[in-house]
């Protein structure tokens, strides 16, 4: 090859990109195209069908005023723009679904991770022996029906029978009547809810911990660092995108939370666990279509708005962080690997 025709490395050969235009309208590219198209068509017409079509729906419902008797009659449906958002900012019912939700949600997500964080770091290195039995124990209340988790609960929290009551007047403590208890429902549904979840969040964390490096551990115990610094600095570093991700998840199970108090309270006493997705559930149930679509989006809002607060919390920091002085030139140097 002559030095007027050698091609340096990396770039282009002539014809290339025609050659790969002629490859690209092909008979077999366009076989290969029709044939991935018809596989995934099946599902693109359901997620069209079922997905987007009823989001885009809810959407024009939300800005109009739809009710139940309207469905017979749908030309006398009028274009209200942002009035029905307005009346459910307006709604004092509303605004105590939301404060119910809002305490649910800052309550039950912290529990759940730091008792999640703290039963994987125990299974990760204390419990050595029987460790797929602890796992499958955790885990069995996130596969068990709704129904039998509802009525074991009401029968541990009954206030003359129950296991709970019980245990606590061997100490000499009256149990209140939790369910009926304006003050005590909401805990007793959020340590339902943090029993339910705490096994998915189990799995996660310990996924996490197996990829934390041991060479940091060990390097920051020449260093003299305890238990506690090793896990506050070490171990929690690491595993910020793996808290972040449980977060995030549990996150936007508590605030959608609707089936606690469908089962258990029916929203009572005095709506003091009514969530804002029962009170949709219930807005949808009493014909008030345009009405209770303005309060679910209302409800996404909220969604996207604790996401964007968890990433801002726990996701990672643009600007790298001073050295703590508790690691010392061993750590430090394990680290910078």
């Amino acid at each position: 090859m002559t030095s007027g025709t050698t091609v340096r490395p990396g770039a282009q050969t002539p014809g290339r990109a025609g050659s790969y235009e002629l490859r690209k309208h092909s008979p077999l590219y366009r076989r290969r195209t029709r044939a991935a198209w018809g596989f995934a068509l099946p599902f693109v017409l359901l997620f069209a069908a079922f997905t987007v079509g009823p989001v885009l729906m809810s959407l024009v419902m939300a800005v109009t005023d739809l009710r139940s008797r309207d469905l017979r009659n749908p030309l006398a449906v009028e274009f209200v723009g942002l009035d029905n958002f307005v009346a459910v900012l307006q709604d004092p019912l509303f605004r105590k679904a939301a404060a119910n939700t809002a305490y649910f949600v800052l309550v039950g997500v912290p529990l759940a991770l730091a008792i999640s964080l703290a039963i994987a770091v125990l299974m990760n290195s204390g419990i050595t022996r029987f460790r797929t039995i602890f796992r499958v124990g955790y885990y069995m209340p996130v596969v068990t029906s709704i129904v039998a988790v509802a009525v074991v609960w009401r029968f541990l929290l009954h206030p003359d029978l129950g296991m709970v009551n019980q245990a606590l007047g061997w100490v000499g403590i009256e149990g209140p009547n939790w369910l009926e208890s304006t003050t005590w429902a909401m805990p007793a549904m959020i340590a339902m809810a943090v029993w339910r979840s705490i096994g998915t969040l189990i799995i996660i964390f310990l996924a996490g911990l197996q990829g934390v490096p041991t060479s940091l551990h060990e390097a920051a115990a020449l260093d003299g660092a305890g238990a506690w610094q090793r896990f506050r600095h070490v171990t929690l570093p690491t595993m910020r995108p793996t808290i972040l991700f449980g977060a995030v998840i549990t996150g936007i199970g508590y605030v959608q939370f609707f089936e606690e108090p469908f089962v258990m309270t029916q929203g009572g006493p005095l709506n003091s666990t009514l969530s804002v997705a029962f009170h949709t559930y219930n807005q949808f149930g009493f014909g008030n279509y345009g009405y209770a679509a303005a309060m679910s989006y209302v409800l996404f809002v909220a969604v996207v708005v604790l996401a964007l607060v968890q990433f801002r919390l726990l996701g990672e920091r643009d600007t790298p962080r001073k050295p703590r002085r508790t690691l010392r030139p061993v750590a430090s140097k394990e680290i910078g690997r």
